[in-house]
């Protein structure tokens, strides 16, 4: 098993890396929890492959547990209905003491953030992330919250798990396509602070998305490290963890043109999005011709979408590309915050971008 540690002041925790940890969660939560009851919140999609073995666990544990079950899919995290969820988790008969268990890819576990952070002003929970794109980057951190009509996660805490269970078998169960999109947001952590990650994926991406599991585990327990270690120095995004925005600027937009539905999943909308920073990168003499073309050529190799007119529902005219950008939750003073790159492996953000460049990258991407 890979342990990585969360270290925060007063409120440290480990993320566990391994197969079989569904399985055994509920031996593996009660040391973290003790005996308290536990509400499950979980989609539809995940409850058919995983929730029957957890459920299992908690009971072998001596948990007592409800089960909350909401719709697949970005839509369950829409701001308008929070409060019919939130309704439906207070009428359980919550307490201060009760956990909640997120068993699910980034939205369960972003919604089941949420809820623990406000309801009875403050919750205790576990992140079992079961999608490669939740295991790497929205289980760890402490980042929670809902959709916004205005914009991606407009509304939410920085509320931190007390425990977060990353179990590489339930992503046997993945559609190709989730894997792709949480292979995307693994590019991400080499493009922004490691080149020779970057390196490594382009001799062994192939291999992670088939599930080979020497490179899949060393490869999540890496990027778990690099997001632990900028939490840590960083925990409300004042500084460096702006930069684990790489390609999400960009990438939100898209979203949001798209209604956050299944045309575009996360780490599809961040793969494009990426791109669109490298070339921004490119055009004001950061990167080189020739890195850029490694990263567009990775990303297609393995099958990612790397441009807007790839996107089902185009095509998109850029004007409204940055009209959405202009609710990002980062702007300042009016100002959109870039995350750019100096190279693959050197990002730094900038806000004095000029809007025609932004503008260029859009219609070079496919935009209108």
């Amino acid at each position: 098993m890979s342990l990585v540690p969360v270290t925060l002041a007063g409120r440290s925790y480990d993320i566990l890396i391994e197969g079989g940890l569904i399985a055994r969660a509920g031996a593996l939560i009660r040391p973290v929890l003790g005996t308290r009851r536990l509400v499950v919140l979980t989609d539809e999609n995940v409850a058919r492959h995983h929730l029957a073995p957890l459920e299992a666990s908690l009971a072998a544990a001596d948990y007592g547990f409800d089960v909350v079950v909401v719709p697949p899919g970005e839509q369950a995290k829409d701001l308008h209905r929070f409060p019919d969820l939130a309704e439906r988790l207070l009428g359980l008969g919550l307490e201060r003491g009760t956990a909640f268990v997120a068993l699910g890819g980034g939205v369960v576990g972003d919604l089941t953030g949420f809820a623990a952070a406000t309801l009875l002003r403050g919750m205790d929970f576990v992140q079992i992330p079961t999608t490669l794109l939740a295991q790497i980057d929205s289980s760890v951190g402490g980042k929670t919250g809902v959709n916004a009509r205005r914009g991606k996660n407009l509304v939410g805490a920085f509320h931190q798990p007390r425990l977060v269970l990353a179990d590489l078998d339930a992503l046997a169960t993945l559609p190709r396509r989730e894997w792709l999109a949480g292979y995307g947001e693994m590019v991400k952590y080499g493009l922004l602070g490691d080149a020779g990650f970057f390196e490594q994926l382009e001799r062994t991406g192939a291999d992670i998305i088939a599930g080979a599991a020497g490179p899949l585990g060393e490869a999540v327990a890496l990027c778990c490290r690099m997001k632990a270690g900028i939490v840590a120095e960083d925990e409300r995004e004042a500084g460096r963890r702006a930069l684990l925005n790489l390609g999400h600027t960009f990438g939100h937009a898209l979203e949001a043109e798209t209604g956050y539905g299944p045309d575009l999943l996360h780490g599809e909308a961040v793969a494009v999005g990426m791109m669109l920073a490298a070339d921004l990168s490119r055009r004001l003499g950061l990167v080189s011709d020739g890195d850029f073309g490694r990263i567009g050529d990775h990303l297609a190799a393995v099958g990612l979408k790397t441009r807007i007119d790839q996107v089902p529902g185009g095509p998109f005219p850029a004007d409204r590309l940055i009209a959405h950008m202009a609710h990002d939750k980062k702007v300042a003073d009016g100002r959109i915050a870039f995350v750019l790159m100096r190279g693959i492996g050197q990002s730094f953000q900038r806000r004095d971008v000029p809007p025609d460049l932004v503008r260029d990258c859009f219609l070079a991407a496919g935009a209108v």
